[in-house]
């Protein structure tokens, strides 16, 4: 018989708004249901960072699970609690002191199962800049875990990109994107290849992006040094994802904008920003929130192998990496002292968005879910909760503070438990 577990009394966010004292029932794999609970009390809530439970649920336990009638049901009082959608990571590196670069499922899976644990049931595994034979031996075999369904796919972010703003990659590594190099890449990667950050103004550049556009590959725009002109051009090429907007690229000057105004103020551009209030200012974040609005703003972590670990020293593909506050930057070498990456979990970019940036539930959820699930093409799997879709959803305490997480189903981290 399979599992029904019924899950009520939280404010669930759906696509169309909060429902207080709702409910969301799972069934195996998938949900069945989600909306208002029986009773006239429940109804559409506003979602803003405001709107939240009384300070006295804020440290409420979840409630027994208890078995229904019928033996194959069981239901989770979470009054006092948000059920939001699963997140979806599209750029992250490593975790619990794992890296993807090391290109083994062993390493992968610790990564994985780290960021599973804050709230990320959706994730592409990101590479860091390597030669080209390293990268597509890692390709291959990470391309394994997205055929076994842990991953969504490959996020390729460099060689390609440009020696003046290549922040944490090896700059002795970096090449222009000459196509066939590209295609190299895409081809080890055996259809999983989901996106490549490169710098577009660089020779090869536009090419590169049409190549990736027309083997169904996002073209990302990032670590470059590119003009406002230039990107506009590979937009038109097929450019559709700005890699963690600000960083890593010219400032927005007002008589040269640069990649940032002409991403921002393209409609068909997908914006990364990464909320760890290191970097990016809560005003420049609102900017972006603000002009490009939740639907084309996605969170991500941009985390190397720190991420749940303490501070000390990491790799990061070639190069080696120190932590200190849980701040990464690189240790030695022309690029010493560069940030490098993040130690980031996204169940920490929520809470910091609502509680310090002033954000809305809804769209925060948006931005961690709705949005990069959209990018991948696979909304129709995860990113919201609706029936029919994988059983990916996270409970959050009236402090925004993670309490569970439940991945096509089966509890990562059980409310109960924690």
């Amino acid at each position: 018989m399979v599992q029904r577990t019924h899950l009520t009394g939280a404010r669930v966010v759906l696509p169309d708004g909060v429902v207080d004292n709702g409910r969301v029932t799972v069934e195996g794999t998938r949900i069945t249901a989600a909306g208002p609970a029986a009773g006239p009390t429940a109804g559409p809530v506003a979602g803003s960072a405001s709107d939240r439970p009384a300070p006295g649920h804020a440290d409420a336990a979840p409630g027994h699970a208890d078995a229904a009638p019928g033996g194959g049901e069981r239901g989770l009082d979470l009054a006092g609690h948000w059920i939001v959608p699963g997140f979806v990571d599209l750029h992250v590196h490593g975790g619990g002191g794992a890296s993807f670069s090391a290109g083994t499922p062993e390493e992968a899976l610790t990564a994985i199962r780290t960021h599973r644990r804050h709230g990320t049931t959706t994730m592409l595994a990101s590479t860091v800049t390597g030669d080209l034979d390293d990268l597509a031996r890692q390709a291959a075999a990470l391309s394994e875990l997205v055929e076994q369904g842990e991953l969504a796919g490959i996020h390729f972010e460099g060689p390609f990109i440009s020696p003046h703003r290549c922040g944490a990659h090896q700059p002795s590594l970096l090449r222009a994107p000459d196509p066939a190099d590209v295609r190299k890449l895409v081809d080890a990667a055996r259809g999983t290849a989901r996106m490549m950050t490169l710098a577009p103004e660089l020779p090869g550049g536009l090419e590169s992006v049409r190549l990736l556009a027309d083997s169904g590959v996002l073209a990302a725009v990032g670590h470059t040094d590119s003009t406002y002109e230039a990107t506009l051009e590979a937009i038109e090429a097929g450019t559709t994802v700005a890699t963690h907007l600000f960083n890593a690229m010219p400032s927005l000057l007002h008589r040269a904008p640069g990649p940032v105004a002409a991403l921002l103020e393209d409609e068909r551009i997908t914006v990364e920003l990464i909320n760890d209030g290191t970097h990016l200012h809560p005003a420049v974040l609102g900017l972006a929130f603000h002009r490009a609005g939740a639907a084309r703003v996605a969170f991500i972590t941009d985390a190397m192998g720190a991420a749940g670990m303490n501070d000390g020293r990491y790799p990061l593909g070639p190069m080696e990496v120190e932590v200190k506050d849980g701040v990464a930057r690189i240790s030695d070498g022309p690029t010493a002292g560069s940030i490098a990456g993040s130690t980031l979990t996204l169940d920490r970019a929520f809470r910091r968005a609502v509680t310090i940036d002033g954000l809305g539930v809804e769209e925060t959820v948006r931005a961690l879910s709705a949005t990069p699930a959209r990018v991948l093409g696979i909304a129709d799997r995860v990113g919201s909760l609706e029936a029919g879709k994988d059983a990916d959803l996270v409970v959050l305490d009236g402090d925004f503070q993670l309490r569970g997480v439940m991945r096509r189903g089966a509890w990562v981290v059980h409310p109960e438990l924690r």
